[in-house]
């Protein structure tokens, strides 16, 4: 891999998304319970799991679109803030991904990348839409730039995600099952666009059940279930070799369908 090598250790990178004994209730049901978890910078962490086991709500968790219990999450040695200003600054350093696209409709796809810079950071008009031009390249859809959302394809619709996402200059991407919405063939495309990130040197975490993408482009997998960390692994060794019987239970159903 280009400029990161896969082989570096979580110990031995500056620490940039920290979660220590997170817990999250949805009334009787324990979703995220005690969950310790850091991804250092450049680490590209796969999180997978059964439905129901609390992968998107630790995602959503990680920018505060889900309040936690008690615990304590820090972004780049930084507490995540409760509310106001110090949370949408942090919100801009954290792109969000989702399985819809969330793209504004009344907008043309080039203004849906350009309204974050301009708007958050503040990025002048000339200076965000060259920007935005050069990332709707990175993710193949420039010829896109003038038409609306309604006007293109899921996966396309995705990559405009990604692209706007990316215009903010993010220090972690968080990814929740950001291929689940589309038709098979368009989860490729998606996913070239991630593996090409996550070669390039992005920290990202990844809510997936595409395990062809966790194989190739994670550093780390997390397997979760009943709202806990049952496994840390890097793929070669989850996917030949998992240690627990629910990894096994849910390998052996995903893997052979």
């Amino acid at each position: 891999m280009s400029s990161r090598d896969r082989d570096v250790p979580t110990s031995e990178r500056k620490p940039l998304v920290v979660l220590e004994h997170v817990n999250k209730h949805f009334g009787d049901l324990h979703v995220l319970n005690d969950i310790n978890l850091t991804v250092g910078v450049g680490e590209v962490v796969v999180v997978i799991g059964p439905s129901g086991s609390g992968k998107s709500t630790l995602c959503r968790a990680i920018n505060r679109l889900e309040t936690i219990d008690d615990g304590f999450i820090s972004i780049d040695g930084v507490p995540l803030p409760a509310e106001g200003k110090a949370l949408a600054q942090l919100r801009a350093d954290v792109g969000m991904v989702f399985q819809s696209f969330n793209l504004f409709a009344h907008k043309t796809i080039l203004e849906n990348v350009t309204l974050g810079p301009i708007k958050a950071r503040k990025v002048p008009k000339a200076q965000a839409r060259e920007r935005a031009m050069a990332l709707l390249e990175r993710v193949g859809i420039q010829e896109q730039a003038e038409k609306f959302p309604a006007q293109l394809s899921g996966g396309q619709q995705q990559r405009v995600a990604i692209a706007r996402s990316l215009a903010m200059d993010p220090k972690v991407m968080l990814f929740d099952e950001p291929t689940s919405a589309l038709d098979p063939e368009m989860i490729n495309e998606v996913l070239d666009v991630m593996t090409d990130l996550a070669e390039g040197g992005m920290t990202m975490i990844v809510v997936t059940h595409e395990m062809g993408f966790a194989r190739k482009a994670a550093n780390r997998v997390v397997f979760m279930a009943d709202g806990l960390i049952m496994e840390e692994a890097t793929p070669e060794e989850f996917f030949t070799n998992p240690q627990s019987e629910r990894a096994k239970d849910f390998l052996s159903k995903i893997l052979t369908h």
